[in-house]
Order: structure tokens, then C-alpha cells, then sequence
């Protein structure tokens, strides 16, 4: 009989044994151990030994989980430096302030969330007092990504620090009147405070790799020494289903960013129940971080749990851990002892036998309260060895309880994460627990009293003292005064002013020949960061590898297979170019640390982030919605963009929408540009607003977004004259006149006004020479750059109308005068011109890409879509006979004529 666990030849061929004797014999004591000991004592064996071959540098494949224990034994854990006793007292002020708050409020219906600050008091408590640094030392102190249900605790412990008042807490999610505090970490919202906005769930961990890439960056490329900075990430185990929450583990290990560390908060509770009720999600956790390069640290259980370990003698308790699922390790939190002794004791003798050394009160302390995330020794160390550890990022899965503290009727309970306030009496039993002189006469009225031990009490001269060494407040944001930077020489600029002559360029190509032009510019060229799916050469941007470089952290260890080649593939270590590959998520990330860099490090950079349109906002909009929370800037460009210029791809590369989706977002500028100059105009535009010198009552934290397209077409010269500029900044301006095109229409004509935007105004020029030529009618062309920024002109003039301020919007002037009635045209759906529409004096009509996109020509899905020149003049032709201006014949004779 051949034995099934035999080398089998075909496993030989692919690894030659040398010496299969002493194969043999390691085999053979594997058998003796299992045979003699079990197979639990092999399999302990074999990890141990796996583990000792990781740890002395011999190449062998990861091991990807470990036993359900903490990953720092009792024995090597350090002394935590300080006072833990007045550490625990303020630990105790934080948790009964947070929960004081969501009380007080919650009589209000405006919601908030106790158990996961309660839960992960520790994680913060450890830090703040002993590794998190401030932005008041050298450097930029630390990035702290706040795990968004926490953000009471984290305003509890600010208000003990004298940073908050009560009239604050007592505002938390009511801000409308000023003092308030929002739900989350919100920096558009409590700039002073908040640096990260971590909600929605996912981006936090997504960003705080890329902010953690995006600070060694600055470095290599000498722009700012940012290597003392620690990126820290507080993340919830429910999170990390999110797709975003594991979608760099591997770029973070591949670049060793041990500048990183995430702490899981592990309750194993989502919102509606537990992460993994039949299953472990620590295990899960830590073999897919182990799995993509990460270095694992557990901090699973309290000190009460030391005795049981060295009571299991068999590995009878290490079996029963990993066997007990989630859900009834929750169960146990809420079970008395008989119950824990009959189900998770009862399950094998040997534990029967432990059982019986142990008392109820062992048993209670142990599954009710003792875990590693609630002490401050198991956090210390988990911390500790998470900085010491070198060349890959860190995960520290740190096991609680939700609801830690709170009483029975939280602790573990399903339903805690919608649990929004305590009772009086719970809040007694509360006080008492975590032993605050909080006196019962303090409830007044039944109101939950706030606590503080007074501004110079111990507890707040150690609180701030910690602060102090550790460099400052934390969390904190800092916007250091920063001198505007200079305005780039307008020959960059201007040289788009002249056109492009008989050469057909498309708004893509000139957009990437301003950024060339931009970033030789000696005073403000080094700031430029660009940033590019893996699509540089689609966008024509390959002639900036070599010049500028390709960021690497390793540099190029190989030779480029073009290296013979004028535009060789270069990357480099001080490179400048962001190549993320296929991710547009990681290329938002990004972005979003670059935009904002100007706060977090007090160095202003410029990014730019070039990207198929289709795939920009529809995409990664939660991500455009955070960076504009974070108060980012920077140059958003949705390249290919229209739903009929990028030929043959079909409905799936399609954008006939990306503007709607823009125009929900108050921080995005969003322009269609359809001429080179107007590319440039923005841009020189968005330069100065946004790094230079800001007009009075300007905002500043805002980025703008263009569409340019890729189809190749003549770029017409700027045309003279006063308020070009003006227009192309404010959305709208007329190109032409049918006269001053040379078109020749009969006197008193009918006329009318055409309005387009983007590739669109090409169309509607062809149109207005058909509509002379063939028809007898008067066509002007204006180009409507940006119809959302027409719009919220005209929403703040309707607004300063309620408020008794006359004020007429921006479109109506331009259009004032206009004769003969308007109709629109663009690339998009027809909602995007019609934003305007209420705001037209004239008669309104539009045209645009409604529907899914095809592949076909540009000439047929334009035909398709009804958006093509000779639809336009069908169009006109109808809107201009409603008027009684041509006759009805006109419409149905040009129908038949161009085939419509």
C-alpha cells in the first residue's frame, strides 16, 4: 500500500532532495511526535519551528496564523512609563464624559454612538499619553486616522485637556448655532482640531497608507524630511469588510512603510451583530495581513488570563480558543459562570479538570472584562513593538469589548452600536465602576452631570505634561502661515493664446503641454505632483518619464527594455511622477495626501490627478467627497471625457455624467473647457486661488475639476477683446458672432444663441455655418466653460435677493441683450446644461447625451444622441418656428435633408 503522506516522484522532480536520508529522519520524528504526543503537539512543534526559521532569515513561506494568544508573552512586556494610576483615573473621565455627551444629546434625536469609544478607551488612552507626537515639536508629529464612532472619546479627553468647554459637549452633532461639534472627524468642520476625515468606513485605512507612502515621498525628493512622522490608523473590525480597508495592504509591505501602523479595534461586532459569528475575524485578519507582508502584533488577553495559560499544560485551552467562534465568545460575555464551565470548559476534560482550579470570580473577570485592548501594559507593548519593528508596516489586533464599562445592558450586546444613552441609575452604577467623586446630587433633574477634576488637578497638569514632551495637542490640525507661491511666468500660459494653427491637438495633449511648461518652472516646478493610473501614455504624458521620473522608493534596479529609447521607462527614488497601476482608488489617496499636504506638513504641493473620466467620479466620488472634506487642493482632470468622443470603447468608457456628479460637490470647480487657452486660463486661475495670493473672503480649500477630451481638432486663437477671461472663469462667454465668422444671412435674419461646452462647441460651430448657409439664420456661439459654477453664481444672487441685496446673476448678464432664443449643447447628459436653465431670460432649449453610450464612430454616436451639427440645426430650426420666426416646413425639410 503506497503511504499517502510519501514524497510522491513528481514533487522530487520539482524539488531535488540532496540527502533523502535525512529527510527520513525529520519525517519519521514528526510521526513519533504525533504517534506519542498527539497531533496537536506536532502541529505546536512545526509552528514553533516555522516561526524559528522566519526569525533567523531562512527563506521559507510565511506563517500565516498563529495560536489564539498574545503575540508578546507577560514575561517580555515592558514597564509602561508614568503614573498608570492617574493614566487609569483619566481613562475613567474620558469614558464617562463620552457617554455623558451622547446622553445629554440624544434627548435631542441627533444620535451618537457610546460603545466604541468604551470599547477602545485604551487604544487612544495608551497613545495620546505616550507615542502619539504632536505638531508643536520638530517635524510634523504624527498622522492620527480616528476611527469615526470613537470621536466622543477623543472630545472627552480634549475638554479635560481645556479645549473644549461644556457649552461644546453639549453641541456635539448641533452645530448650526455655532460651538458645535461635528458627528465625526469633519476637518471642514472643526478645522483646528480634526486633520482626517475617517467616515465613510474604509477610507481612513486606504488613505493612511498613501498618507504613509505619501510622506516618504517628500522625502526622497528632499522637498521636506517628514521620516520622524508615525501614521497611525484606528480602525473597526466590522471596517475592514470594506473593499478600500485591504486594498493597499500589499503597495504598504512592498515599500516597507514601517512609518505605519493600523490598530484594529477587534469586538468582534459590527453594527448589527458580530463580524464573524461562525468564524474568528482575528484569525482572518492576521493571516491576510501576514499573507501581504505586514508584520502581526496580538493583544488578545488581559493579565487575569495568565493563570489559565500556565494551567494548560496539554494545549487544551490553545485548542478551545481557536475552536470557539465569535459569536459565542460573545455569548460568554453576557453568561454566568455555570455556563461558561459547562460550554466553553465542559467541551474537553483536560479543561474540565482546569476548570475546577478556578473559581466563578476567575471565570466572570476572565470572558467578561479581561482583554488585551483594555489594558494599558498589553497596549504599551503592542505599541512598542509595533515602532521597534523595521522594514514593514505593522497591524495590531487588539481584542475588546463593545460596550467595556458600560454595565450588562451593553457590554456585547447586539444592538449596542444603536444604544444612545444611559439611564440615571446606569450612569450610578457607571460612577461607581470606575470610582468618580461624581455624587448622586450632581444628577439634577435627572441630567447627567459632566466631569472634571479641575484645571490644576493632577490629573490635568499629567494629561498636559504627557502632551507636552509628546510635542503638543493631538489630534490636532495646523495650517502654518505659508507664503503664497509665485505665479509662474505667463509665457507658459500665453502661449496658447495664438492656437494651434492647421494642427489638430486635443484638450488632453494641451493640458499635458501646460504641465510640462509648469513644471521646469524653477520657483513652484518641483511642487507639481503628478498622478496617473497607469494611463500616462493614453493621456500622451510617456515624454515625462524620463525628465521627471517615475517614484520608487528602490529606485530602478533593472534595465528598462526601452532604455535606448528618447522616453525611456525611468523611475527613481526622488521621482516625481505618482504611477499607481490600475487602482483609481490608490490614485485618489494619493491626491487627496498630496492636496492637503500644505496642512499636514505645512509644504504646499500641487497635484494633479489625470484619469479616463468615466472612471473618475463615478468611481471614487466618496473620495472626492473626502478630499474635499480635508480641505484638499489641487488640479482633478477627467481626460477622454464626453460620451461620444472616445471612440469604439462603448458604454462602459462613456462619461455622460461625470459634471452631475461634480456639481454635488461644493469644494469641486468643475469646467468643460472646449480651447486650449481656456485650459490655460483655468488653470492660471486655480493656481492663484488656490496658492497664491486669494481675494478677500475667497476660499482657498477648494479643487477644480476639468474634462478635456482626446479627439484631435484645430485649436482656434483666443479672441481679443475686454472680459475673456473674466468669462472663461466665470462659465460663459461669446465666441463668436455669426458676423465676425463671416457668415452672411440676410438682413433681419432670425437669430439665435448657441450655447456650447467641452468638444460640443465644435459641433455647434459646424451648426452655425449650416444654419447661414442653408437656412437663412443668424447663429451666435458662446462657450459655457462651466455651467455649475453659472449655476451657484445664480443660487448666491437668488440668496443675497432674499437678503435684500440686489444682484443680478453672472448668465443673465452675459446673455443680456443676446437676441432670438438659446439652445444648449454639450457632450453630456441633458441635465448638465439645463442646471442653468431657470436663470435664461430667452427661450430655453438643450441638447445632450442622455442614455448609455455605443461603440461606433464619433460621427455616428453622435448621430445616435442627436447631439451632431446637423442635428443642432434641426433643433434651432424647430425652437425658431415655435416663435413663428421660420417656417414649420424648415423643420421637417432639414429633417429629411440630413437624414434624421
Amino acid at each position: 500500500m503506497t503511504d499517502p503522506n510519501a514524497i510522491q516522484p513528481s514533487e522530487l522532480d520539482q524539488l531535488p532532495d540532496r540527502d533523502p536520508e535525512e529527510t527520513a529522519e525529520w519525517r519519521a520524528s514528526l510521526d513519533a511526535v504525533a504517534r506519542a504526543a498527539g497531533p496537536h503537539r506536532a502541529a505546536y512543534l512545526m509552528r514553533r519551528t516555522l516561526e524559528r526559521a522566519e526569525g533567523t532569515g531562512v527563506a521559507l513561506p510565511k506563517l500565516l496564523e498563529t495560536d489564539y494568544v498574545n503575540s508578546i508573552p507577560t514575561a517580555a512586556e515592558p514597564a509602561v512609563p508614568g503614573d498608570e494610576a492617574l493614566e487609569a483615573r483619566i481613562t475613567a473621565w474620558n469614558r464617562w464624559n463620552a457617554a455623558a455627551m451622547v446622553t445629554r444629546g440624544s434627548k435631542y434625536g441627533v444620535g451618537g454612538h457610546i460603545a466604541t469609544f468604551a470599547s477602545a478607551a485604551w487604544l487612544y488612552e495608551t497613545g495620546f499619553n505616550h507615542f502619539f507626537h504632536g505638531k508643536e515639536g520638530d517635524g510634523s508629529g504624527d498622522q492620527l486616522y480616528i476611527q469615526g464612532h470613537a470621536s466622543p472619546g477623543i472630545y472627552a479627553r480634549a475638554f479635560l485637556d481645556g479645549r473644549l468647554t461644556e457649552q461644546h459637549l453639549d453641541h456635539f452633532r448641533q452645530e448650526a448655532g455655532g460651538n458645535g461639534l461635528p458627528s465625526y472627524p469633519h476637518p471642514r468642520r472643526l478645522p483646528w482640531l480634526w486633520e482626517f476625515p475617517t467616515v465613510s468606513m474604509g477610507l481612513g485605512p486606504l488613505s493612511a497608507i498613501y498618507q504613509a507612502r505619501f510622506n516618504r515621498y517628500l522625502t526622497n525628493r528632499g522637498i521636506k524630511d517628514v521620516s520622524s512622522s508615525h501614521v497611525w490608523a484606528f480602525l473597526g473590525d466590522g471596517e475592514m469588510d470594506e473593499p478600500e480597508s485591504t486594498a493597499a495592504l500589499a503597495l504598504a509591505s512592498r515599500e516597507g512603510l514601517d512609518n505605519l501602523t493600523f490598530v484594529i479595534n477587534c469586538n468582534l461586532q459590527r453594527l448589527d451583530g458580530p463580524v464573524r459569528a461562525n468564524f474568528k475575524i482575528v484569525q482572518e485578519l492576521e493571516a491576510q495581513f501576514r499573507g501581504a507582508g505586514w508584520n502581526v502584533v496580538k493583544s488578545l488577553w488581559g493579565t487575569a488570563w495568565d493563570e489559565l495559560f500556565q494551567l494548560d499544560t496539554t494545549g487544551a485551552l490553545l485548542r478551545r480558543l481557536r475552536q470557539v467562534p465569535d459569536a459565542q465568545v460573545q455569548t460568554y460575555q453576557t453568561r454566568d459562570a455555570a455556563y461558561i464551565r459547562q460550554d466553553f470548559f465542559g467541551a474537553d476534560p483536560a479543561l474540565a479538570e482546569m476548570a475546577k482550579l478556578l473559581s466563578d470570580d476567575k471565570i466572570v473577570e476572565c470572558f467578561h472584562f479581561s482583554r488585551g485592548g483594555h489594558e494599558a501594559r498589553k497596549v504599551y507593548a503592542a505599541y512598542k513593538a509595533a515602532l521597534e519593528h523595521k522594514g514593514a508596516p505593522t497591524v495590531i489586533l487588539a481584542q475588546t469589548v463593545k460596550g467595556h464599562t458600560l454595565g450588562d445592558g451593553f457590554a456585547s450586546k447586539n444592538a449596542n452600536h444603536q444604544m444612545k444613552k444611559l439611564t440615571v441609575d446606569e450612569f450610578k452604577a457607571m460612577r461607581d465602576r470606575l470610582d468618580l467623586p461624581i455624587k448622586d446630587s450632581d444628577f439634577a433633574d435627572g441630567q447627567v452631570p459632566y466631569g472634571h477634576p479641575g484645571a490644576d488637578s493632577p490629573e490635568v497638569r499629567y494629561l498636559q505634561e504627557r502632551r507636552a514632551a509628546l510635542g503638543g495637542p493631538a489630534p490636532a490640525r495646523r495650517v502654518h502661515p505659508l507664503a503664497p507661491l509665485p505665479a509662474p511666468a505667463d509665457k507658459a500660459f500665453a502661449s496658447f493664446d495664438k492656437g494651434s494653427g492647421t494642427q489638430n491637438v486635443a484638450t488632453t495633449m494641451a493640458f499635458v503641454r501646460l504641465v510640462k511648461d509648469l513644471v521646469r518652472d524653477k520657483e513652484t516646478g518641483r511642487r507639481w505632483v503628478p498622478i496617473v493610473p497607469d494611463e500616462a501614455r493614453t493621456f500622451g504624458m510617456e515624454s515625462l518619464f524620463p525628465s521627471l521620473g517615475i517614484y520608487s522608493p528602490k529606485g530602478q534596479t533593472y534595465e528598462p527594455v526601452d532604455r535606448d529609447q528618447l522616453m525611456y521607462y525611468k523611475e527613481a527614488k526622488n521621482g516625481q511622477i505618482l504611477n499607481e497601476g490600475i487602482t483609481e482608488a490608490g490614485s485618489m489617496a494619493d491626491f487627496i495626501a498630496a492636496s492637503s499636504s500644505y496642512a499636514t506638513h505645512g509644504e504646499a504641493m500641487i497635484p494633479f490627478y489625470i484619469f479616463y473620466s468615466m472612471f473618475g467620479w463615478q468611481r471614487t466620488a466618496d473620495q472626492m467627497w473626502q478630499l474635499g472634506d480635508q480641505l484638499g487642493r489641487g488640479f482633478l482632470v477627467g481626460a477622454t471625457a464626453g460620451r461620444t468622443t472616445l471612440t469604439g470603447e462603448g458604454l462602459q468608457h462613456a462619461d455622460g455624467h461625470s459634471p452631475v456628479i461634480a456639481a454635488t460637490n461644493p469644494a469641486a470647480l468643475s469646467y468643460d473647457p472646449a480651447f486650449a487657452y481656456e485650459i490655460a486660463v483655468v488653470v492660471k486661475e486655480g493656481l492663484r486661488r488656490m496658492y497664491g495670493e486669494a481675494a478677500e473672503g475667497e476660499d482657498q480649500n477648494v479643487f477644480y475639476y476639468l474634462t478635456v477630451y482626446n479627439e484631435p481638432l484645430p485649436q482656434p486663437a483666443k479672441p481679443s477683446g475686454l472680459g475673456i477671461d473674466e468669462g472663461i472663469v466665470k462659465g460663459l462667454y461669446r465666441f463668436n458672432t455669426a458676423e465676425s465668422a463671416g457668415l452672411s444671412a440676410p438682413a433681419n435674419a432670425p437669430r439665435i444663441q448657441l450655447l456650447g461646452s467641452g468638444t460640443a462647441i465644435h459641433w455647434a460651430l459646424t451648426a452655425q455655418r449650416l444654419l447661414a448657409e442653408e437656412w437663412g439664420v443668424a447663429a451666435d456661439v458662446w462657450s459655457a466653460t462651466s455651467w455649475t459654477e453659472l449655476r451657484r453664481d445664480a443660487l448666491e444672487a437668488d440668496a443675497a435677493l432674499l437678503r435684500g441685496e440686489e444682484r443680478v446673476p453672472y448668465v443673465r448678464q452675459a446673455l443680456q441683450g443676446a437676441e432670438g432664443p438659446v439652445l444648449a449643447v454639450s457632450d453630456y447628459m441633458r441635465q448638465v446644461p439645463d442646471q442653468i436653465a431657470q436663470w435664461v431670460e430667452q427661450d430655453w432649449s438643450s441638447l445632450g447625451a442622455d442614455g448609455f453610450g455605443l461603440s461606433d464612430t464619433r460621427d455616428a454616436a453622435r448621430r445616435h444622441f442627436g447631439v451632431d451639427a446637423e442635428s443642432i440645426v434641426v433643433a434651432a430650426l424647430a425652437q425658431l418656428a415655435r416663435r413663428g420666426e421660420v417656417k414649420t416646413s424648415a423643420v421637417k425639410e432639414a429633417r429629411e435633408k440630413y437624414g434624421l
